[in-house]
């Protein structure tokens, strides 16, 4: 391994930059991987400096005891297994680096993560929640293109940001979507998102970009390509303003089961999702079946407790 200077914190830094690195060039891992796998990685370094315990001297008590540790800090089973994949690519790095003589971590279990049902608006909720959007601006307009096509076609917030201008056929109502494991998926979208995105694109995001050549489709008020950080941002806001609790990725959650409940095939919602696993997309089924049970205990009070 190369030299580092900054002591013992330019040292972690300098193998977390070396880490990345590898995850990228060498394992060929995605970038949301290499960041996710960064952040639980650092969360790693980060104790054992609190424990005064060296990387080098790592024992896989150690290890069990750090994830007892972020067990009673309230993480999830899910996050923890996100925690072993991370500790597990880390070891197989620091292991070809010569810093550990063996990969401890694949020792480790990862918990059978038990998967709630997620989160659903209802469609009112979803019409309410777009229309409060202030489209008498130039950056509402653009919320209300972005979050209308976001619910339309189930884009995750990445797929929505990472978005080519070539992509779009506004005509035909179609998206190429670049998903996860840069995977290509068509998808179609409705009437509302063509409205709105059409109107974003005469109105607002020529304003924005200016001379710049910007290949994404939405913008921020500098005219670059907008992050995640920020449709997290502008989507608190909404929420904040409307009172409904959510999130950005709550609207890909109704669009699968708003798909289902009014009668589309599994199959068919998995194309339009991305999933590689139909086992994936079939906790939407489920979702569904909870919805139309409350929709009848609704409008069917009397039969909630019939013989």
């Amino acid at each position: 391994m190369e030299k580092f200077e900054g002591g013992e914190s330019g040292r972690m830094s300098f193998i977390l930059k070396q880490f990345h690195a590898n995850l990228i060039m060498v394992e060929g891992r995605a970038e949301l991987t290499a960041q996710t796998y960064d952040i639980a990685v650092k969360e790693f370094l980060s104790w054992l400096c609190s424990k005064r315990i060296e990387l080098e001297n790592v024992s896989l008590k150690d290890l069990l005891y750090y994830l007892s540790w972020r067990k009673s800090r309230g993480n999830s089973e899910l996050t923890i297994a996100k925690d072993i994949s991370a500790l597990r690519a880390f070891g197989a790095f620091l292991t070809r680096e010569g810093l550990w003589q063996e990969n401890l971590a694949l020792v480790l279990d990862r918990p059978c993560a038990s998967r709630a049902l997620p989160k659903v608006l209802s469609l009112e909720q979803v019409d309410d929640l777009l229309s409060c959007i202030d489209t008498s601006t130039a950056l509402g307009i653009r919320d209300r293109a972005l979050f209308e096509l976001v619910y339309s076609c189930g884009l995750r917030i990445s797929e929505a940001c990472s978005l080519l201008m070539g992509n779009v056929h506004l005509k035909e109502k179609i998206l190429l979507v670049r998903g996860k494991g840069d995977k290509e998926r068509i998808v179609p979208f409705g009437d509302a998102a063509k409205s709105w995105l059409a109107r974003y694109f005469d109105e607002v995001r020529p304003n924005l970009v200016g001379r710049k050549i910007v290949a994404q489709v939405f913008v921020n008020y500098k005219g670059e390509a907008i992050s995640r950080k920020g449709v997290w941002k502008r989507f608190k806001e909404l929420e904040n303003f409307t009172g409904i609790d959510c999130k950005v990725h709550t609207l890909r959650h109704s669009f699968a089961t708003h798909l289902l409940a009014g009668g589309a095939d599994l199959r068919s919602v998995q194309e339009l999702l991305g999933h590689a696993d139909l086992a994936t997309t079939q906790i939407y089924t489920h979702v569904a079946t909870s919805e139309l049970s409350d929709y009848h205990k609704e409008f069917f009070p009397g039969h909630e407790n019939s013989e």
